[in-house]
Parts: C-alpha cells; structure tokens; sequence
C-alpha cells in the first residue's frame, strides 16, 4: 500500500541515497488476529508519508502487549493463567467501544504472554522481512569493499609516517638498498578521500528519521545538509518523529541544537533529570569499539591534520552538499565568536570516541569543553586480557535528548559501538559506523525502532515525546549488558572479574625481575578503568532518579487535567525508569566491590613485595660478607702477583726483539692510563654535570646583582 502523500517541506528526491537504504516498516492494518501475527514486516521504499488521522482511534480492547518486550517487565508483571481468564472475561462484559478497523486485534492467547517464550526468543526479530537481511548485507558487502581500499590507502600512509626510515643509518643504505628507503606518500586524492572515510563531512553525515504513528512506523536516511527540512514539521499520521544525528560535542552539535530549539516550542520540562536552567537529558554511554578501528581513527587525524597541502580540499569537503538555510552560517558564527576556526579538522574532531580517561562529558555546555587533546596511541586496556574482549577497547560518548512540544525529539551522539554483547561481538564491530544503527541486535537506537517498527504507538503507554524520551534514554542508558541476547556472552562485570583473578594469580608467582613493574602497571590501569565506569554509573542512577521525581510530576499533571493512558496495558514511564535504574544500581554496587577488591590485592602485592624484599636483603647481606673474605684474600695476593709477574719478565730474551723495557712501560703505560681515564670520566659524568651546572647558577646569579 503507497502513501497517498508527503508531509510538507519535505522533498523526497532529493536524497541521492541507493533505494535498498531507505526503508520503511508499516504494520498489517487490516486482518485478522492471526494474520497479523504471521504477517512479516513490510519494509519498503517510501518518503515520509500521511495517512488519514483516523488511525488515532484508540480502543482498549484492540491493542496488545509490545512485540518484544524486555525481561525484567515481563517478569516482574506475569500474570497467572486464572487471573488472564478473569481479566478477559470481565472485559468482554464491560468494554461498548467497538474495535479500530484500522488496526487488527490481538487475540487472548497473544495476550498471554510465555516467560519460556521470551528467554528462547532473543535473537528473533518478530515477522522480519527477508529483504531487509538481504539490503542490509549488500549494504555491508560495499562498505567492505570501500574498507578494504581505504585501509590500503592507510598502510601505505604509515609507512610513509615510520620514524625509523628517517633515521641517518637508513637513510644511507637507502641509497644503495631500495627497501631502506622511504615510502612516497599517497596522492592527494587517496588521502583526501581516506579522511573522508574516517570523518565524513558535516554535509554529508548520514541521520536517522523515524517516524511513529498508531499501527505504524517507518524510516528514513537522509543527510545532515537536508536535517531543517525534517524538523520543520511532521505528517498528520506521525505521533512521535525522532531524527538521530551522528554528532559529538562541538561546534556542529551545538549549532544543530541551537536551531532545533529555536524552530520550535520546547516540551514538558525534565527538571531533575536534567540539569538548572537546561531541562533536556543527557547520558553517557559506555559501547565497545574495534581497537584497530580506534586506533585508525587516531592515525588518520593526527597525520592527515599536519599536511597543509589537504588543507584547502579537506574544507571545501565540509559543506559541499549542505542545502540547510542556516547550519553553515551559524557554524562560522559560532567559531568566530569562539575565537575558533570553523576548518574541516576542528568539526570533525567531535567524532573522536573518548577514552576513559580522557575525562567526564557530562554536563559539559559550551562547545570548546568537548574537544580534548587527541593522544597517537591508545594502548591496551585492562579488559582485553579476558579472551572475549582481545580485540575491543571500551569507550563513552555522551547521548544528548532535546524534544519538543510539536512531537519531535533530537538526539545527538557520535556513538557508533556495540551496546548489546553476544556471541558474535567480533562480527558486529567488524561493521561500519555507518551502518551500525541498521544492526538492531549490536546497536541500542536500532533495537528501539524495531521494538516499534511493526505497531508503531499503539503499544505506548502514552503517546507523547516525553514517553518515548523516557524509553529511549532508560534504554541507551543501560547499555552495554547482554540481557537482550539471553547472557550469551560475558557482561563487563564478569570479564573484569576475570581479568582480576588473573591478576591475582600473577601476585602469587615467584617473583622475577621486573615482573612486579608490569603487575602494578596492570593493576594501576584496571583501578583506573574501574573508577571510571563507577562513576558513570554513579551519573546514570542519578539521572534516573531524576527522571523518577519528574515523570510523578507528569502524572500529577495528566491526572488533575484527567488525561487518561493512551495504552493502560502499556509499558509506563515509571516502570521503564524503575528497570533501568534496578540495572544501573546493580551494575554501580558490582563494580564498587569490584573496585574495592582490586585496591586491596594491590595493597596485598605491595605487602607481600615487601617481605620479599626483606628476605632478598637477608640473602644479600650474607653474600656480602662472603665476597668481603674473597675481597680480602685478593687485596693480600694481587700485589704478589703483580710483582712477580712484572719482575719475572725478561725482555731481552724475547726473540727477534730489539724493543727495551722502558719502550713496553711507554705503550703500555699511555694505553692503561687513558683506559682509567675515560672509564673515570664516564662513571662521575653525572656528578661532575651537576657541579659544572651549580657553578654556572652561580656565576649568572652573581652577574644579576
């Protein structure tokens, strides 16, 4: 079924994006029960269309539970085969509001939902279309190719980079052996397009559109330079539109949301939850990167940044195919009165992932508190010494929410890891960031879509911005766990567990030499990472609580105005914020006792370090006195030695030589005499540096006065 129209200011032929990349997820509108839960999803090509308001029609008894709903809820909320009985018939006795022809009800026995069901049922994206596997697979079939070209692109660009081709030895036996001489550095094109690879221009950065109506959802991909178009307004049929924007802390982010508020009238306001004076949530969010990818990412930027020849192109790059009225204009506003420079390396630095030492995001304001110095090597981490996490480097980047009263809620983040773990962890970060959000199974706002993309609103508690707002920052906000794919893989909680019974282990070996530097390296680094996690737990249970004091708030208002559920069958505000702050408080307390325990096996190794320190000077003290008898012995015979060896000798016994005594104590003499001289010189360099230092000080300070 087509859409029969556009919503307005809204141009669908202008995105030049292949078709198999837009899709769209519209539910069975007509059917029986049964039929709609053997229908696939439809999934197709589309702009985003209107259809007749009637699809607002609620009826209680024609919406069921959500199509994939999180364990915890289920669990907690289960009711009884007798109780469900009970419910069923004393709503067929009670309910006189006939059923939305639009959207096909949910039979008693879908009603009823099976625990067993659910945990076995993980991984199954409920009446999928084959077809959207199929997109998303050629889609990543290019992106590997594109990969694989640009990666060649990069080694060459290392080599070229090495530090060891500059030194003088090679640079010599470059001229005679071809392989000692230094790399020629990719072309300017090649270059010019693997930082683009990398860090795509503002224009081009690829944004999420997803629209949600009643029995209905569909998306679009569209381009950061067509972004204003998509806020403007939204179809008569749309509840909720949520537009995703790749954009990290900086003068980008700050523009796009400065113009998002100022289009339109802020929504209802998340006092608590957010911060004095600015009632929008944020979170920061820890997701899992490739490491290799990570530490391409800080090549590529650190080398490309200091070639001036790229400069020009690269910042002809930025703004190529924006069609917005106002992004760009206010982004060199914005720079000039930050006393900043609006180049194509100072915008896409915020899509550097930070470490977790490089600082905390939250609440951070002004755009320059975003952009942090950008160190070459990121190193290992404490977690890749568990097996499943080799390959991977724990990051965090902050989620921002700004919604409005009109149904339209903003989200920036330039989050592009995996926050879901299961068995096929190395697969998913194996994908681009580009299409990461397409992979519901790895990516948080990806799952949030699909949870809706077969019913759309008809399953929310209320239909409001706020809701979703509530569900979608409860849901990042939780991130990374391995709830969703039923514990098939082992959480972070585990893994350092892991990683700190090896530690362990290694405390209780036989001391070798420097082995304990490496030991309190890695136990320094684990409490490091440990701390830092802590701490953003300890920032996501606080802005749950938050969230709590303000959606009793919203309660309060909805029931003084008597504004009733949309859904009362529905997941609420309070149930969402009370799982995710369970998870979040669970988490926090695991890795405080986890912090705990490693401060004090590291106080333990310090102890026990000790000790053996003590025996080994016992044991010294012992050998010291036995080299002292041999000392002895060697300061009473080696003077008889020399004598006698020296007076033994006969020179002029020697044959064929007519050389005298005092000619041997000639050569000889000068030769052993300038041995102990430089042998002296050597071992007091340092004390007679720090005197030749100390009379210079000496000397300026008297020529001063």
């Amino acid at each position: 079924m087509e859409s029969p129209g556009t919503s307005p200011g809204i141009s669908p032929g202008r995105d030049e994006i292949p078709e198999d990349e837009v899709w769209e997820s519209q539910s069975t509108k007509t059917g029986s029960s049964s039929s709609k839960a053997s229908n696939p999803r439809d999934r197709r090509h589309s702009s985003s269309a209107s259809s007749s308001s009637t699809n607002r029609d609620y009826s209680p008894g024609s919406n069921g539970r959500r199509t994939r709903p999180s364990v915890s809820s289920v669990a907690s909320s289960l009711p009884t085969v007798r109780e469900m009985q009970n419910r069923r018939t004393t709503s067929q006795s009670t309910l006189s509001v006939p059923l939305n022809p639009h959207v096909s009800s949910v039979s008693s026995d879908e009603t009823l939902i099976s625990s067993k069901k659910v945990l076995t049922n993980f991984e199954k994206v409920a009446g999928r279309d084959p077809g959207i596997e199929e997109r998303r697979l050629r889609k990543l079939s290019r992106c590997q190719t594109e990969y694989i070209r640009q990666r060649n692109v990069y080694d060459r660009l290392m080599k070229w980079s090495d530090r060891s081709y500059r030194c003088l030895q090679n640079q010599i036996l470059g001229l005679v052996l071809p392989n000692r001489r230094r790399p020629p550095l990719p072309s300017k094109e090649e270059l010019v397009g693997l930082a683009q690879h990398y860090y795509p221009g503002r224009a081009d950065l690829r944004v999420q559109v997803c629209d949600f109506g009643y029995g209905r959802a569909e998306r679009n991909e569209i381009s950061l330079g067509q972004i204003e178009d998509y806020w403007q307004s939204k179809p008569d049929w749309v509840d909720v539109r949520w537009i995703h924007a790749p954009l990290g802390l900086g003068l980008a982010h700050s523009s796009v949301e400065d113009i998002f508020l100022h289009d339109g009238q802020p929504g209802r306001e998340f006092e608590n939850g957010g911060s004095p004076g600015w009632p929008y949530v944020e979170t920061e969010v820890l997701n899992i990167r490739s490491h290799n990818n990570f530490q391409e990412m800080r090549d590529v930027y650190l080398i490309l940044s200091n070639l001036a020849e790229l400069e020009n192109d690269l910042n002809g790059c930025s703004f190529k195919n924006d069609e917005n009225s106002s992004l760009q204009s206010d982004i060199e506003w914005r720079a000039k009165h930050l006393a900043l420079s609006a180049t194509y390396w100072n915008l896409v630095a915020s899509d550097m992932p930070w470490k977790l030492d490089e600082g905390l995001t939250m609440g951070v304001r002004g755009p320059t508190e975003g952009l942090q110095p950008i160190s070459r090597n990121i190193g290992r981490q404490a977690l890749t010494a568990h097996p499943f996490y080799r390959d991977c480097h724990l990051v965090r980047n902050v989620f921002r929410c700004f919604h409005r009263s009109d149904g339209i809620l903003l989200t920036l983040s330039p989050m592009a890891g995996v926050n879901f773990l299961d068995q096929k962890l190395v697969q998913h970060l194996s994908e681009p960031a580009s299409a990461i959000f397409d992979n519901e199974n790895a990516s948080a706002p990806g799952y949030v879509f699909s949870a809706f993309a077969d019913q759309g609103t008809a399953t929310w508690h209320r239909r409001t911005v706020e809701w979703f707002t509530t569900y979608l920052i409860t849901e990042v906000g939780a991130t990374p766990h391995a709830h969703r794919q039923g514990f098939n893989a082992p959480g972070l909680e585990l893994a350092y567990q892991a990683v700190i019974r090896d530690l362990v282990r290694r405390r209780h070996a036989p001391w070798r030499k420097d082995e304990t530097v490496q030991l309190v390296r890695d136990y320094l680094a684990c409490v490091d990472e440990l701390t830092t996690i802590k701490q953003i737990c300890r920032q996501q249970v606080d802005l749950f609580k938050g969230l709590q004091q303000d959606v009793r708030k919203f309660e309060s208002e909805d029931n003084r105005a008597r504004r009733t559920p949309d859904n009362p069958r529905g997941e609420s505000m309070q149930e969402r914020i009370k799982w995710a702050l369970t998870l979040v408080n669970q988490r926090h307390d695991k890795f405080e006792r986890l912090l705990i325990e490693t401060k004090q096996s590291m106080e333990a190794l310090f102890q026990l370090r000790s000790i053996e320190q003590n025996e080994l000077a016992i044991v010294s003290d012992s050998q010291n006195k036995a080299i002292l008898i041999f000392t002895g012995v060697t300061i009473v015979f080696l003077p008889l030695s020399f004598f006698t060896s020296y007076y033994g000798m006969n020179l002029s016994t020697i044959v064929n030589t007519e050389r005298t005594e005092g000619y041997f104590w000639k050569v000889c003499g000068s030769i052993a005499f300038i041995i102990v001289l430089v042998v002296s010189l050597a071992s007091t360099r340092h004390w007679l540096r720090h005197v030749w230092n100390a009379r210079r000080s000496v000397k300026h300070r008297h020529s001063m006065v």
